[in-house]
């Protein structure tokens, strides 16, 4: 079964079952959390439009070992409020990893697609990261998968605005929240296999909800999780394993399998 939260928000095509009063509510929400980030420039997509790229690219692993690396990256509210998810996401493109980018919105297709391509061996690993309502549509992402029994190599959240219930197979599942701003946590699910871990960030500079994605530091953690998820081992994996660890600028409770 879907978490609760699921079945109030969405349809199962992925659409707000509260329609366009959701959507309103859920923009009034943001934009009362405004923490003065810079507005988006005038040519942001205000539309939902799919960021396409090239064909998947064959990721080096080691010196022996290939393997096919699709990341999906979900954006929140109306694709104005997410925008460090397409600098992110041109970050790793340079560096040759299979990047997409989307709203929110479009999580269920998203994940049927996703199923396919790793059922067709086109695709052996898939990572799910998300900011606002995109965070909790990586919730979404991660059950459906599961339910099709496609496991997902990481998952990451960036501050959702409910709480949620994971459920599905996941490697690792970092969710980056506000505690003392809308952000919430992610809870473990019954169906839930994989390691959990809940990072406070409040206590990071500057950083807010509606500009964690565009964080220089935030963006440095996701962006360390994912190589070392790709890569495996070495230095990119301890680096990604410290940045998710409780410090000064964060507390963490993690749940383990």
């Amino acid at each position: 079964m879907r978490s609760c939260s699921r079945v109030r928000l969405y349809h199962a095509h992925g659409f707000p079952r509260r329609g366009w009063l959701g959507a309103v509510a859920a923009a009034m929400l943001l934009l009362g959390s405004l923490t003065g980030a810079s507005a988006p420039a005038a040519s942001a997509p205000r539309v939902l439009v799919r960021t396409h790229v090239r064909s998947h690219v064959r990721i080096h692993v080691g010196s022996h070992v290939t393997s096919h690396v699709h990341v999906i990256f979900l954006r929140g509210a109306a694709n104005i409020f997410s925008l460090g998810m397409d600098q992110m996401a041109a970050q790793l493109r340079r560096q040759g990893i299979y990047t997409t980018v989307d709203n929110h919105l479009a999580w269920a297709s998203l994940a049927d697609e996703a199923a396919a391509e790793y059922k067709s061996g086109r695709v052996r690993e898939i990572i799910v990261a998300g900011h606002s309502l995109g965070a909790m549509a990586v919730t979404d992402v991660v059950a459906r998968l599961g339910e099709q029994g496609v496991p997902v190599r990481l998952a990451i959240g960036l501050d959702p605005i409910e709480t949620e219930v994971a459920s599905g197979r996941v490697g690792r599942y970092i969710n980056y929240y506000i505690s003392d701003g809308v952000g919430k946590i992610v809870e473990r699910g019954p169906r839930f296999h994989g390691t959990l871990v809940n990072v406070d960030v409040k206590d990071l500079a500057g950083v807010g909800h509606t500009n964690i994605e565009k964080n220089p530091i935030m963006q440095r953690r996701v962006i360390s999780a994912i190589r070392a998820a790709v890569y495996g081992g070495g230095r990119a994996a301890a680096s990604a394993q410290a940045k998710a660890r409780p410090s000064a600028q964060g507390s963490a409770q993690a749940e383990t399998k």
